[in-house]
C-alpha cells in the first residue's frame, strides 16, 4: 500500500503535524487514492484477531450473532498498513459514531464553497463531535441536506457507502425526535456504519486523503480530545495517558459503538472501531482494547522474525 511515497511528502508530514513533538507527529499529506482497507485471511494481524476473539465466550457468541464488529489498523508502518476485521461489513446502528460522516459532508461543502465556514458552523462541528451534542448535529444536517451527505459517502472518490460491499457510513435521520428519514438503501438504518468503512475513514484522514490536507488536519484537530472518556478512552487513559486519541464513539439503548484514532511517541499508532449490539457493550469495548494493543503487538514481532 501506498507506495513510492517521496520526499517532498514526507517533508509535508512534518509540516503539517498538529501541535505535538516531531516524535508524535501525524503525517498528513494529500496521498493518492489508497488501496481499500481489506481483511488477508492468512495476515498475522487476521489471525490473532479471530483467535483472541473467539477465545471469549461472550464475544464469540456476539459475533457469531452478528452483534459485534471489530476493526484494526495497525499504522507502525504507515506505507504499509494492515488492517484486519471481524464481521468488517456487517452494517450496524451506530448512534452518534456517524457524526463523522457529518463532519466529512460539512468540509466537503465549504471545500466547494457550498456551505459557509462561519462561526456558528464551526462551533457546531466542534459541539457535534467532541460532546456528542444532537442538537449542534441536527442543525449540521439541516444545513447540508440528506441528499448533500449520501453524495459525500457514496461518492467515487471515498466510497464510504458502498451498496455492493455491505453499506457503510449513513446519516439518514436528525438527532431528534422529529423530521423527515433518509433510511439507508440496505438495512433501512437511520444512523449505520460498518468497520471497515470506519477504518478507512480514519486512515483516509490521517493520510490527507479526505476533501484535501488542510481539511483532513481539520477534521483531526476537531476529533482529538473527546470531551467524553469511556469505551476505548476510558482504558487508554489508564494505560496510555500520553497517547493522542482522535475518536467519535455513540450509543443508543443497547447499541454501543467507538472508533479511535490512536498515536503515541511509545510507538501505539493504530486505529480501533468495534460495534457491539448487547446491554454490556460499553464495558465490553472498554474491554477490547488491551487485547487488541496485544495482538498489534504479536503481528509486529512476526514481521520481524
Amino acid at each position: 500500500m501506498l507506495k513510492n511515497i517521496s520526499l517532498s511528502l514526507l517533508s509535508l508530514f512534518m509540516l503539517t503535524a498538529i501541535h505535538v513533538s516531531a516524535q508524535q507527529s501525524l503525517p498528513v499529506a494529500d496521498l493518492a487514492e489508497i488501496t481499500p482497507l481489506t481483511e488477508v485471511a492468512n495476515d498475522p494481524l487476521q489471525v490473532l484477531l479471530e483467535d483472541e476473539v473467539m477465545k471469549n465466550p461472550t464475544w464469540r457468541r456476539l459475533v457469531n450473532n452478528k452483534k459485534m464488529s471489530i476493526g484494526v489498523v495497525d499504522l507502525n508502518n504507515i506505507n504499509n498498513a494492515h488492517y484486519a476485521g471481524i464481521n468488517s461489513n456487517e452494517m450496524m446502528y451506530a448512534a452518534s459514531l456517524p457524526k463523522i460522516a457529518i463532519l466529512l459532508a460539512s468540509m466537503d461543502a465549504i471545500e466547494n464553497c457550498e456551505l459557509a465556514e462561519t462561526v456558528e458552523v464551526t462551533r457546531d462541528l466542534n459541539l457535534m463531535i467532541n460532546r456528542s451534542d444532537n442538537h449542534a448535529s441536527t442543525r449540521m444536517i439541516d444545513r447540508l441536506g440528506y441528499d448533500k451527505i449520501a453524495a459525500v459517502l457514496q461518492s467515487p472518490e471515498y466510497k464510504l457507502y458502498d451498496e455492493l460491499n455491505g453499506g457503510g457510513l449513513w446519516v439518514g435521520k436528525r438527532y431528534a425526535a422529529g423530521g423527515p428519514r433518509n433510511p439507508d438503501p440496505i438495512k433501512g438504518l437511520s444512523h449505520a456504519a460498518t468497520v471497515q468503512q470506519v477504518c478507512r475513514f480514519y486512515y483516509k484522514m490521517i493520510t490527507g486523503s479526505l476533501v484535501s490536507p488542510e481539511r483532513s488536519k481539520k477534521m483531526l484537530d476537531i476529533m482529538e480530545d473527546s470531551h467524553l472518556h469511556h469505551k476505548f478512552v476510558n482504558t487508554l487513559d489508564r494505560i496510555a495517558p500520553n497517547a493522542r486519541v482522535f475518536r467519535k464513539s455513540g450509543s443508543w439503548r443497547n447499541y454501543h459503538a467507538d472508533s479511535a484514532l490512536v498515536w503515541g511517541k511509545d510507538g501505539r499508532k493504530y486505529i480501533l472501531v468495534a460495534l457491539v449490539e448487547d446491554p454490556n457493550g460499553e464495558q465490553i469495548i472498554r474491554d477490547l482494547v488491551v487485547p487488541l494493543e496485544n495482538i498489534i503487538k504479536k503481528s509486529r514481532s512476526l514481521e520481524t522474525t
